[in-house]
Formats: C-alpha cells, structure tokens, sequence
C-alpha cells in the first residue's frame, strides 16, 4: 500500500494550516508610539541633567542642611526635629520621603554628602515631573504637545535649578501634577471607570501635596472650591468628594501632632508661618528690609534665564487663552493657573517672596501653554516653519547654557569643610556673619564639628576663644547678612584670606584667621560675672607651627582655589 506523501486538504486540521493563509501584515506601517514611551523619555533626559555634576554645579542652600538634618530625624522616628527643637513650620511628608530615601541608600555622617544624596532623590522626583506633564498635557491635547511640555521642563536652567537643590517644592509638584492628572480624567465628557475611586485618588495626591508644604493649598484646594462654586471642571460631587479627601489628609497630621502634645508648638509654627506668608512679618525673600530689589535680580540673571522669563512673561497670554476654552478640562486647567498667578502675585505685591516661590507659578504656566498656545496648519507651511524655529530656540537657549555653566566649580562650602577638617582642630571658635536673624549656611553645615557664633566684638571673641572668620561676601553684600558689609569690612580690613573660593553662588567665600585679641579687665568681667581677677586675661595660644598650605607653597600662604581672592 502506498502512503501519499501529502494529505487531502479535507484531512488537514486548523493547526496545520500554513501561516501563508493569514492575510499579511503591511510592512512599515505601525501604530502610534505610547504617551509611556514619551514620558519615560522626558524623564530620563530630566533626571540625566540634574545629575550630571549635581555635587560641584550648584553651591550649598542654607536650606539644604536643614532638611537633611530634618531628614535624618525623621529616619530615626517620630517628628522632625533639630537641636532647636520640633519643627512645624513646614508638614513633614517631604522629610518622611527623604528618610525612606536614606533607609534605601544609607546614611552619611558628612552633612554635605547627606545633602547631595538627598539632591539625587529630588532629581527622580523631577524626573517624574517630567513625566506627569507629559501625560497630562496629551491627555488634555496631544502626544507631540506633551513631549515639548516635557522637554522645555527637562532643560529649563529656573527648573534645573530648583530640582538641584534639598527642597520642598519639587515634591510638592509631583504629587499636585499627579492630582491634576487624576482629576482632569473626570472632567472629559465620557463617563470614566470608578469616578468615586478616582476623585478620592486625586484628593489623596492633593493631600500629599499639601503635607509636603502647606502652601500647595493655594494651587490645590482653592481650585477646588473655586469650581464648587463656579461649576466647573468635573461634577460637584466629585469635586466635593476630592476637596473633602484633602482636608482629611491633612486632619489625621493635625489629629497626630495633638495626640501626642505637641499642638501648642504646632500652633506656634503655623501661625508664624501665616505671618510670613500674608507678609505682616518679612524676615527672608526679596521683600524683607534691607534685601535687594527683584528688578535688579532678574537683570544679573536675564543672560542665563531668558527663556525662564519669556515664558513667565507670556503667563497672561497663557490665561486668556485657557478662558476662551469653554471644555470642563480647560476649566479646570484655569483655576489651577489662575491659582498659581495670584498666590505669586500676592507674594510679590505684599507677601514673603522667595526665589522658589516662582517654581510653582512656573509648571502651571508651562501646562497652560502647551494645551493652549495654537500651532500652524501644514496648509500654512511658512509659519509652521517659524513656529518650529522658535521651538528650536526655546530648547537650544537654555541647553547652550547648562553646557557653559554645568562644568564651572560652583562647590565652595564643601572645599572649605575639607580644608578645615585639614587644619583648623575640631571644636575651634569660627566667627560667623550670615545668618541675618537665624543659623546661615555656614553654622548649617559646620556645626557639627566647630564652635561658630555671631562673635563681633573683641570681648566676645576672646571669651569664645575665636581665631577664624567665613565670609560669603556675596550674601553680606546682598544685605542677607547679620552684619553689615561695613562691620564685615571693618572685621576682616588688613587680612589675607587662608582659604578663599569664587563660585558664582557666593561669590568670594573666605576663612580668615583673626589676629589674637588682647582682652582688658572688662573682658573677664563678661567670662565670669563678678570675678575678682583685675588683670588681663591671656591671649589665645597661637598653633604650633605655620598654617598648612598646598603643595610647594611657603609656610603660612593663604589656600586660594579658583583665582586669587580680592578680599
């Protein structure tokens, strides 16, 4: 019997059915590329430049040592404090954040290290800031529109700025995006999945926004009750519901802090707090006595931040354009901007404005332009090529900047601990001058290891046994000091700095070693009140030997890093 060698076609089961028989798929041709993709895009290049020399490109905040420090509390449970106390005058979810972050990485016993592993954290929640806006602007207009949001936010130098340093409105942002993302899913005009669940999901987000900085309550919950009242956005209920959810949140912190006794300094803080931000007590910002004016500020830093300003300056183009839009989503969209331009503007009216301040006018506004600003048609090929031009620029300006200044040296508090944890002895007298009513930077970040006090006077340095002075002579010549730059002046005339750095942050940042006081009776008076002793005390002993410079430099010559100090 012969076995054919093919069988019957009527034998054939589904399984050996050639592929051949499926029709073929058309080459070249693919769907369009996932918003996910774009947005793990715009975060990746934004977490990359923050990365990128976030040590040595931006000098140390004098809030930066305070919030590691506060971190580092909060790691070791219960509330933040320092050695100053409990602190309340900001909620604590950023410090929490930062502890969780310090579980995961370690900890640091240098405070500077702390505060650049603490810097590496805020550049991931930059990154998915990035991402956030790219998602919410194509989900409010389209893919290409949320790729430039993302983009013009992962160069901008303001933002970059912002994202480099310990503080807390990066963290704000991101849960206050991720609310808007939530709640502009309720306002489209189809009737979306679980509404309930998604509007106690951005109330929670709103929530955490507002326990990471009371000030988020201006850019959250007063657009909530904004479109309570208006109308607009999603429904009422679910506004409601959301409004309520964030209120909660920010109840069980309270409800916390009173149940284990400590409202009393709670209510100190905030109120403190409320004083500084309606701006009845001016004590830090551009507004505070003896700060310099915004207008002059913003000249020195027009060439680096043009493209910051022009689209800040193009803020009321941004709200007109969103009011003409009559969609629930662009409504909702312009309580949130309009929010955000009048707590600026009241900060620059009347209020406490500081330079971080401006972050948070500056991501609504960028949200507002991208699902706004209208491109041309391709019918009208001459504009659109204009209008790609100037988008060209808008990235190219401020990329040509990160490149110039990203490599310039701008870490001198870290090269001054190393250069003092070489040779001045640990538990040392250092007078300090910044700091005009509270710690500066410099007590900040060397109280750890050194004595440091606002020691002007003779008398109190003889007692203090002071020998070395830190001038960050930009900050005194900004009127952000506690002495005047007179009585700076008339402290370090006739001195040649040890140890001197120029940074474009403080400019010339200086140790001198102070001339040996020669205290009279008065002096012993001061050190112990109602002594006998009618003589002299004697001066501070002098160190043995000349004072350690570099390599090859004569015994005694003063450390100068990045050119010879002028001071």
């Amino acid at each position: 019997m012969t076995v054919p060698r093919t069988a019957p076609a009527s034998s054939r089961t589904d399984a050996e059915t050639p592929l051949s028989a499926a029709p073929p798929r058309p080459r070249g041709r693919h769907g369009p590329v996932p918003v996910v993709v774009y947005a793990a895009g715009a975060a990746l290049l934004t977490v990359v430049l923050r990365l990128v020399q976030i040590g040595r490109a931006g000098d140390l905040f004098i809030d930066e040592p305070i919030y590691r420090r506060l971190g580092e509390s909060a790691a070791g449970g219960g509330f933040p404090a320092t050695d100053e106390g409990l602190f309340f005058l900001h909620p604590p979810g950023f410090l929490y954040v930062e502890a969780g972050w310090m579980k995961v990485v370690g900890e640091h016993a240098d405070v500077i290290a702390g505060v650049h592993s603490s810097r590496v954290l805020n550049a991931l929640l930059a990154g998915a800031t990035a991402a956030l806006l790219v998602f919410l602007v194509a989900r409010v207009r389209s893919r290409g529109a949320g790729v430039v949001a993302g983009l013009v936010f992962a160069v901008d130098q303001f933002c970059i700025r912002q994202n480099d340093r310990v503080l807390l409105e990066t963290g704000t942002m991101v849960w206050a995006l991720a609310g808007y993302l939530v709640l502009v899913g309720l306002a489209g005009s189809g009737r979306p999945a679980r509404p309930r669940g998604r509007a106690l999901l951005a109330g929670l987000f709103f929530g955490l926004a507002v326990l990471t900085k009371d000030h988020a309550v201006l850019i959250t919950v007063l657009p909530l009750l904004a479109a309570l009242a208006l109308g607009w956005g999603p429904p009422r209920r679910l506004v409601a519901l959301t409004t309520a959810t964030t209120v909660l949140a920010y109840a069980v912190y309270v409800a916390l802090v009173a149940g284990f006794g400590h409202f009393d300094a709670f209510w100190e803080a905030k109120t403190a707090g409320v004083r500084r931000l309606l701006g009845i007590v001016q004590e830090t910002g551009f507004n505070a006595e003896g700060a310099p004016p915004l207008a002059g500020r913003i000249v020195d830093e027009l060439p680096g931040y043009a493209v910051t300003y022009l689209l800040l300056a193009l803020t009321p183009v941004a709200l007109f354009l969103l009011l003409r839009r009559k969609e629930p989503v662009y409504r909702l969209l312009t309580l949130f901007h309009a929010s955000a331009i009048l707590t600026l503007g009241y900060a620059v009216a009347v209020g406490t404005l500081e330079e971080q301040a401006l972050y948070l006018l500056f991501v609504p506004n960028l949200v507002a332009l991208a699902v706004t600003v209208p491109m041309p048609s391709r019918r009208r090929p001459g504009l659109r090529l204009v209008a790609c031009g100037a988008l060209v620029a808008l990235l190219a300006g401020p990329a040509a900047v990160y490149a110039q200044d990203r490599w310039t040296p701008d870490d001198g508090f870290q090269r001054l601990r190393a250069y003092l944890l070489t040779h001045v002895p640990a538990g040392s007298g250092i007078v300090t001058v910044d700091g005009q009513r509270t710690r500066g930077a410099t007590e900040w970040t060397l109280m750890d290891t050194y004595r440091l006090g606002h020691w002007l006077t003779p008398e109190q340095r003889a007692v203090n046994d002071a020998g070395y002075v830190i001038v960050p002579w930009r900050v005194v010549e900004q009127g952000y000091g506690h002495y005047t730059l007179a009585e700076v002046e008339r402290l370090t005339g006739g001195l040649r700095p040890v140890f001197a750095f120029d940074g474009p942050t403080y400019g010339t940042l200086a140790l001198y070693r102070l001339p040996s006081p020669l205290p009279g009776p008065s002096v012993t008076e001061l050190a112990v009140p109602g002594s006998a002793v009618t003589g002299p005390l004697l001066p501070a002993p002098e160190p043995e030997g000349p004072v350690p410079g570099p390599v090859g430099a004569a015994p005694g010559s003063p450390v100068v890093e990045v050119g010879d100090a002028t001071r």
